[in-house]
């Protein structure tokens, strides 16, 4: 019998170092907001007040905590030495673009901390995670071990939990986490499928493949995952993502597609090969039958897609069927404004939509979707979990107190050589940990 169980979002709380550095090729958004002052403050508050309107709601929300940024680490490891402060020094003169990376909070996405598969469908009925080796992005590259650090923190039993590592950090091997991922079922305690969604076959030159920005997840990475997870062959389906999209600027899945449940919520230009993958998941499927919505270019053209962030939307069960939760952007676009209100007037699984402020993500490159990591969870291994890193209303009113005493309100690609902000974030980040209980995870506690 299954056992009851939710869904839980944990979302990456913004880290001190928000800034617009444009370091992702492929995401429009990102690229065409570089260099412009960034308000730290607010992003981490956005970010709160999303969560906290979730978990009003009755959502299982918890929260991920951002990296130490900039990464000392890091520099030392590509040469520069002397004091934190000196070395901070020579980076900022010799090469901005590499301080730039090293200091970027793209941690707050944590659609691509990792890939997560609950225990209904794994073979040794635990909930296993792999933290994603984003090896696309330097900048993103570095950023697997704290998250690894921070899982086992939260997720920490391991007769309910299993961690991995990430995988190998090549091309061969490139791995986004569940941005490229997504679970459909019936109910979340019963067996599902999940669907990993890839960009190309790294092993075979003659597949088809995006021509002009990067396939950042391979299927070589999505199928070492499910054997890593202990995954049956009826509880996976691997599809190849549209190349002409990722071309077109949709550098991950979740840009594109959003399921939950038995919904898929997908544009046509999501897949390469639609039917397959459609009656791929159907035949796996069990207790339930999919319900596909699928968004014409006719009624939202692609890049009204991209510009919105539609389908990087969260998609929420609710009593009344699902509630899509979007990002403000999406009211500002005409054809995803219409698209949306007709959307909840067709009687489809989406019954309600709701509009969430996320301006400063949204500004680089990220929606509500990317801002959230999915765990299914039954009854026992909620329990299990570090309690400290669950949303109430003590925690947000302690959270937003940290926020406004710790983080700027502006914050420009000059200062992040700046060797004062640096010791504004490690006390930042040391208060934090005792917070949420979560021990020492960062380098400069270890």
């Amino acid at each position: 019998m299954a056992k009851h169980a939710v869904e839980a979002n944990f979302d990456g709380l913004v880290g001190p170092t928000h800034n617009y550095a444009g370091l992702s090729w492929g995401n429009v958004a990102s690229k065409s907001n570089v260099s412009s002052v960034s308000n730290p403050k607010e992003a981490a508050l956005q970010g709160l007040a999303k969560m906290k309107r979730l978990a009003d709601r009755g959502y299982v929300q918890g929260i991920l905590p951002p990296h130490e940024r900039p990464h000392i680490p890091t520099l030392r490891a590509l040469g520069f030495d002397g004091s934190d402060a000196r070395v901070l020094e020579q980076v900022a003169r010799s090469s901005p673009a590499l301080l730039a990376a090293v200091s970027s909070a793209s941690p707050m996405w944590t659609a691509n901390a990792a890939t997560v598969s609950p225990s209904a469908d794994t073979s040794d009925h635990r909930v296993h995670f792999t933290p994603a080796n984003l090896s696309a992005k330097f900048h993103r590259s570095i950023e697997h071990t704290v998250t690894g650090r921070s899982l086992k923190a939260i997720f920490a039993d391991d007769s309910y939990f299993a961690h991995h590592p990430a995988l190998p950090s090549v091309s061969h091997f490139g791995d986004e986490g569940a941005a490229n991922h997504t679970r459909l079922c019936g109910e979340y305690g019963e067996p599902g499928v999940e669907l990993f969604v890839y960009g190309q076959t790294a092993f075979n030159e003659q597949a088809p493949a995006p021509k002009k920005y990067p396939a950042r997840q391979t299927l070589e990475a999505s199928q070492a995952i499910a054997r890593l997870h202990g995954l049956k062959d009826q509880r996976v389906v691997f599809a190849q993502q549209n190349p002409e999209a990722i071309d077109a600027g949709v550098f991950h899945n979740d840009v594109i597609a959003v399921g939950n449940g038995n919904a898929l919520f997908y544009h046509e230009m999501a897949f390469l090969e639609e039917e397959q993958v459609l009656a791929d998941i159907r035949e796996r499927l069990v207790g339930a039958e999919l319900e596909a919505v699928r968004v014409c270019s006719a009624d939202v053209p692609l890049e009204d897609a991209i510009a919105s962030y539609l389908f990087n939307s969260q998609l929420l069960k609710s009593p009344d069927g699902m509630l899509l939760a979007v990002p403000g952007e999406c009211r500002e676009v005409a054809s995803v404004s219409r698209y949306l209100d007709n959307l909840v007037a067709s009687g489809g699984p989406v019954t309600s939509v709701e509009v969430f402020d996320v301006k400063q993500s949204m500004r680089n490159g990220g929606g509500p979707a990317c801002l959230r990591l999915r765990v299914a969870l039954d009854d026992d291994e909620l329990n299990a979990i570090n309690r400290g890193v669950l949303l109430t209303d003590d925690l947000y009113e302690r959270l937003t107190a940290w926020v406004a005493a710790h983080y700027r309100d502006e914050l420009s690609q000059d200062e992040l050589g700046d060797p004062m902000l640096l010791e504004e974030v490690r006390k930042a980040l040391d208060e934090l940990t005792g917070i949420m209980g979560l021990g020492s995870i960062y380098d400069f506690q270890l």
